[in-house]
């Protein structure tokens, strides 16, 4: 039996705002445990929440940049459950009543076309404290800094059909919320984090299978891997004629596998009820429009701008765009040296090529923006070559230096001389009749030796245009 995957994710996002939804704590990533917290976070009896403002903006920014309709009327709720980490016993989040409804992303899947992928819903709510598990002693604590940051809540269609394309669908979705600069996207501090559902059905049926929902998700290749493992483990299941159980499952990354972790709770285990203390939330047209107006160019609007402006490829653009901070960094360079090809190689090659090797990104990159288009300029304006240009970049992003600095340092600049050129190349083929008659004899392979040899006795800092040039001015005298 050929059986298809059905996925849908869950994505929920930590918002940069300076204080908590409800409280004026703040928000700050890494302070000492417990140190951001007040009674109205904490849950303490007889204290009352308070809507921070611009946790709704940046709700409507994301809704408007996932094509979302917006309500004008949404209502926070109380989702109850009983864990160490949630200190007043429930949740605010919103349920029947959500800020924004039925939104769509369009992503590039692996045969370069666009698929798009439906937003069900996305909703306000308050983060969970976080629990400290004592690795020495049977104790587990607990650290309520992160009880009540804001978090939105990003609920797919059940559209995606690959771990590819679920990693496609989160790549762009960080991207946007990067963009929008609401969220920093940071998987490992937990700022933007992700659970998926997962079932399978036969292929060419309408009807959902079983699902199970994946959490400890903390990167995109840890999504991509726990989402096929668990396709072949439900696959594993029926083909031997088991039914596959609704739950909760842990992704294992050091197992490679998934354990289960608690049966899936249903909205009706929650008991859900409006929240008695916040009132429902109306959105005006006019704010509507008043946040449209300072949205910023978006991932796919700026791809459709590189390619038509800059002249570069389908491939070449989506690698630009993939962060608003690389995107920038390219424009930069551009605007400094008009050669958006010969920039968009160097970028994403010797640059991106640096940063992977460090597990580094373009924020960190040792080579600033204006540095590149300067070491670019010098190749054109021939006073390097390509090659030695490579060695100037590794030493710049050693050093911080200006490739000008280096240059004359180490003596890398280029021999454009045609008087020295000239006297090296009749000095070599004096000393390569063999290969001149070859050369001579048809054989215009032999035509790279010459220029190696030059290049060589340069210490490849020979102009190889002017080199090729003279080159086969005096074999064709």
């Amino acid at each position: 039996m050929d059986f298809e995957p059905v996925i849908g994710l869950e994505v929920h996002a930590q918002l940069k705002t300076k204080s908590k939804i409800f409280c004026g704590c703040s928000t700050q990533f890494g302070a000492s445990p417990n140190s951001h917290v007040c009674p109205v976070c904490l849950g303490m009896p007889g204290t009352l929440p308070v809507l921070n403002k611009k946790v709704v903006e940046y709700a409507i920014r994301m809704a408007l940049a996932t094509n979302c309709t917006i309500s004008p009327e949404s209502r926070f709720a109380r989702k109850n459950y009983f864990y160490p980490d949630l200190p007043k016993g429930y949740q605010i989040s919103q349920y029947e009543l959500p800020i924004a409804l039925h939104g769509y992303i369009d992503i590039n899947v692996a045969d370069s076309h666009r698929k798009r992928i439906g937003i069900t819903r996305i909703h306000m709510e308050e983060d969970a404290g976080k629990l400290i598990h004592d690795p020495k002693r049977p104790y587990s604590m607990v650290d309520f800094n992160r009880t009540g940051v804001p978090l939105i809540e990003i609920v797919s269609e059940p559209d995606i059909r690959s771990s590819g394309e679920a990693g496609a669908y989160l790549r762009k979705l960080r991207a946007i919320l990067r963009y929008l600069d609401i969220c920093d996207g940071n998987m490992e501090e937990g700022s933007f984090r992700c659970d998926a559902n997962v079932s399978i059905r036969p292929k060419n049926t309408d009807a959902f299978g079983i699902r199970t929902e994946l959490k400890n998700l903390n990167s995109f290749k840890h999504v991509e891997k726990a989402i096929e493992f668990e396709i072949e483990r439900q696959k594993e299941i029926i083909l031997d004629g088991g039914t596959v159980i609704q739950e909760t499952r842990l992704w294992e990354p050091e197992r490679n596998t998934t354990i289960s972790m608690r049966g899936k709770e249903e909205a009706h285990d929650y008991r859900y009820f409006p929240d008695p203390d916040l009132l429902p939330l109306v959105i005006s047209d006019e704010w509507i429009e008043t946040i449209k107006e300072i949205l910023p160019e978006l991932p796919d609007e700026k791809k459709e701008r590189f390619i038509n402006q800059y002249g570069l490829s389908d491939i070449d653009a989506d690698v630009l765009i993939s962060s608003r901070e690389l995107a920038d960094y390219f424009e930069i360079c551009v605007a400094k040296f008009y050669s958006p090809k010969q920039i968009c190689n160097w970028v994403m090659g010797p640059v991106l090529g640096l940063l992977n090797a460090e597990g580094k990104t373009i924020h960190d990159t040792p080579v600033s923006a204006e540095q590149l288009a300067q070491l670019v300029q010098l190749i054109e304006d021939a006073v390097i070559s390509g090659k030695i240009a490579k060695t100037v970049f590794e030493e710049m992003a050693k050093t911080g230096k200006l490739p000008q600095t280096i240059i004359e340092e180490k003596g890398l600049k280029q021999v454009s001389d045609t008087s020295t050129i000239e006297k090296m190349i009749n000095e070599i083929l004096a000393d390569s009749p063999k290969q001149v008659e070859e050369y001579r004899a048809g054989k215009h392979k032999v035509f790279g030796y010459f220029v190696g040899q030059v290049m060589k006795k340069t210490k490849g800092k020979a102009n190889p245009q002017l080199v090729t040039q003279m080159l086969n001015k005096v074999l064709k005298s």
